[in-house]
């Protein structure tokens, strides 16, 4: 399909409605970092310091390092496929192979299913602690309200999840700046952050970080659910690159000052398995600090929701639309121009996974899915790369980072599954 036509067309040929083109950079810049810091850093800090201990930090910072390569792998085949379901493109201009592109597809899809379920589960953690409603009940409300407000409208859910990931963006400065400056120092002594590299301990500390590194990778999963709704981007060839890396550095450097302002402020056993890890560092706080943090918490929790269903039922918009999956998933709504059939699916399928399975299990199976994913999509720009093939005015990476892209990514997923 010539890829020319989703930057220009507001209809198709046969006059339908389609995608609406109205994202900015500062826009998908906000709705990536929507995704990416709501859906890990409020929920997991406890169980990745369970695994890691006081070297949870660098866990995060290799998990970035995993994620950089594969983020600028995305930034250049988002731009030579502006399309919707990116990742099915991408693999099937990689090897040419439909059953794998529709494998990939589907795999990005389910990827997005459980990461939501596990901040719903987040999410609905964090307001039982405040009203005392039972889980099933304020799930059932989340998935409900957040799958309403996909569908009512691109611009207008984005503007809402970019307003909201503003607003959680400064919680986490407000993690960082009370944890460092205010909160009274319960946690590990700065000395003690510092893992060893050689000694008895070595081998016990590094296999904790490493098996920390999976759970901190889900922190950082995000930045390529933007490539998903290039259709409705403004100059997706020049935006995207600008938004994935933009995402990532501002990602990278909040997760890193917030696990370790948690770190020295929370004390280790507390932190360790914690369902509302940050919460924990207003322990000695006003009442009423601790209560309007833990509102910031449930808004960041809900926007991970919101933004991973718009990913989800655009990926299998893009799938139906090029004949991958049942026609019916191509359905849009002429009122709003949003994927209703597609949207409605996957509100069900997230209520169903988030009332019956562990946030941490969620987690895990999202970084497994998304790992053999970018395996898949770095291999495919290789491919593409040393076939010599051009596109106009795309962005271009060395072809050593897809290398280390898909070895970084296979050397993790392996780690997550011995």
């Amino acid at each position: 399909m010539n890829t020319d036509t989703f930057a220009t067309a507001s209809v198709d040929p046969s006059g339908s409605p389609s995608l609406r083109r109205t994202l900015t950079l500062p826009l998908l810049t906000l709705y990536g970092l929507g995704v990416t810091v709501g859906a890990g850093i409020y929920v997991l800090i406890g169980a990745t310091a369970a695994q890691a201990g006081p070297f949870a930090w660098v866990a995060f910072l290799l998990a970035a390092v995993v994620v950089g390569f594969t983020a600028f792998s995305y930034a250049e085949l988002a731009t030579r496929f502006p399309v919707s379901a990116g990742e099915a493109a991408y693999v099937d201009a990689g090897f040419g192979r439909a059953w794998l592109a529709t494998a990939v597809g589907l795999l990005v899809a389910v990827s997005g299913l459980v990461s939501a379920s596990a901040i719903t589960v987040g999410a609905a953690g964090y307001l039982g602690g405040v009203s005392g409603a039972p889980g099933w009940a304020l799930t059932l409300c989340i998935v409900t309200a957040m799958g309403l407000l996909a569908w009512w409208g691109i611009t207008q859910s984005v503007m809402v999840a970019g307003i909201v990931t503003i607003v959680e963006i400064l919680g986490l400065i407000f993690v960082i700046v009370w944890g460092f400056a205010i909160a009274d120092r319960f946690g590990v002594s700065t000395q003690d952050l510092v893992p060893s590299f050689t000694g008895v301990q070595w081998g016990v500390q590094w296999g904790g970080i490493l098996g920390a590194t999976v759970l901190a990778f889900f922190a950082f999963i995000g930045f390529e659910d933007m490539v998903n709704v290039a259709e409705e981007v403004k100059d997706p060839r020049r935006t995207i690159p600008r938004a994935i890396i933009y995402t990532l550095l501002i990602a990278t450097i909040l997760y890193l000052a917030t696990c370790l302002a948690v770190l020295v402020s929370v004390p280790m056993e507390a932190l360790a398995g914690s369902a509302a890890p940050l919460v924990l560092v207003f322990a000695t706080a006003p009442p009423e600090v601790q209560l309007g943090f833990t509102a910031i918490a449930i808004v960041a929790t809900l926007n991970g929701v919101l933004i991973q269903m718009i990913m989800v039922s655009r990926v299998l918009y893009g799938m139906a639309d090029r004949g991958r999956l049942p026609a019916v998933f191509a359905q849009l709504s002429p009122r709003s121009r949003t994927p209703s059939v597609a949207t409605g699916f996957v509100a069900v399928c997230i209520l169903c996974l988030s009332l019956f399975l562990p946030i941490e299990q969620l987690a895990e199976w999202t970084s497994q899915v998304v790992l053999c994913v970018f395996v898949c999509v770095n291999i495919a720009l290789v491919a593409v790369k040393r076939r010599g093939e051009t596109a106009q005015d795309h962005f271009s990476v060395p072809l050593f980072v897809p290398v280390m892209g898909a070895l970084t990514s296979v050397t993790l997923l392996m780690a997550s599954v011995l």
